[in-house]
């Protein structure tokens, strides 16, 4: 530890993203990357882009990429806003709109950035136990607490909450910012984004990096009332006034305007998920049911931690959890058919060889 950190840095304990290995022949189904390259059309904005012009400051405000993403969820530009991936999205969420009198709630198990952001910022914050099936049940989310981030579907488990349940949730708790974190919905969810207009506290943050497949160009979006984008707009201008390059703006747009790549694309990986499930299930796991580009399984006669190893020893890379509640699941990406039969191929050489515990 460097005794020239600020308190602040001493304190954090940083989100740990999923392992970028170098392994030769790896299958690799830890990170939920989308299994398909990006549209043909993004990649050809991309080249484009990088040119002569690369000297000069992107639009700070991304106003063409606003008005495209406005036009394809029939909002108005003034309410959406754009960041370096929806990790910056949210990040400046929870400093503009999430840090309130009254402790954020969100789930006891989702994704582990938000406890992450809460040190960070010095948010107090309580966490809703999900059920007996690890669903997220919004009825604990009336009347206590303050704001409310879930994430929908849920991560790791993939559960998803239905638009009805969410519009009671932002009803019911008009009196604070309610978001609704939308990385997986493209994948059999519903979005929340038809809400907004009747709801000015809730704010919706989706990104492009699973379904469009810009993970590695990192572009993430919110769309709310003019109000809370006007706070996030606040803090990100406070903190990097041009967090989206040329590059990230032009292949941004072309992704969304190719709308026959994204639905080719996003049903595969759905068809993908089924025929996982069913593969898990035959082997004798457990399979929660999933709205996402992941499975969430486990198998009661072999640990959590000790199938992740066992898999890698044969360069096949899934998630593992050592948290409570999750520690012996797995949570699988979705990707090509050859690589989901190398897992279960690999799974059940495991199960034959290996005694439970």
């Amino acid at each position: 530890m460097s005794r020239y950190w600020s308190e602040l840095a001493r304190g954090l304990s940083p989100y740990v993203p999923g392992e970028q290995p170098q392994i030769p022949s790896l299958v690799k189904l830890n990170t939920n990357e989308s299994p398909f390259g990006p549209s043909p059309r993004a990649l050809e904005a991309v080249q484009a882009a990088a040119a002569d012009t690369l000297r000069l400051y992107p639009d700070p405000q991304s106003t063409r990429l606003r008005e495209v993403l406005a036009d394809y969820h029939r909002v108005a530009p003034e309410q959406v806003f754009v960041g370096n991936g929806s990790d910056e999205v949210l990040a400046h969420a929870f400093a503009g709109l999430l840090k309130q009198p009254r402790p954020l709630l969100f789930p006891d198990v989702t994704y582990s950035f938000y406890p992450v952001y809460c040190r960070l910022l010095g948010i107090a914050h309580e966490t809703v136990p999900l059920d007996a099936e690890m669903r997220v049940r919004p009825a604990d989310y009336l009347g206590r607490g303050g704001a409310i981030i879930i994430a929908n579907p849920n991560a790791p488990t993939g559960i998803a909450l239905s638009r009805a349940e969410i519009e009671r949730l932002v009803s019911e708790r008009a009196d604070a910012p309610v978001v609704i974190d939308e990385a997986y919905v493209d994948f059999g969810a519903e979005t929340a984004i038809p809400l907004i207009h009747d709801h000015p506290n809730l704010l919706v943050v989706q990104t492009l990096s699973k379904s469009r497949a810009l993970a590695g160009l990192r572009v993430g979006y919110a769309i709310g009332d003019q109000g809370l984008i006007e706070g996030l707009t606040r803090v990100k201008d406070s903190f990097n006034s041009y967090p989206l390059g040329r590059p990230a703006q032009a292949g941004a747009i072309a992704a969304i305007q190719d709308e026959a790549y994204f639905q080719q694309t996003r049903a595969t990986i759905i068809d993908n998920r089924e025929r996982l499930t069913a593969s898990l299930i035959r082997l004798g796991f457990e399979v929660l049911p999933s709205s996402a580009n992941f499975v969430f399984a486990r198998h009661p006669d072999h640990a959590g931690q000790a199938l992740s190893a066992a898999l890698r020893e044969r360069a096949v890379l899934v998630r593992h959890f050592s948290a409570p509640r999750v520690s012996e699941f797995l949570r699988i990406t979705i990707g090509s058919q050859p690589e989901l039969d190398r897992l279960t191929e690999a799974l059940a050489e495991i199960l034959a060889t290996r005694a439970p515990g």
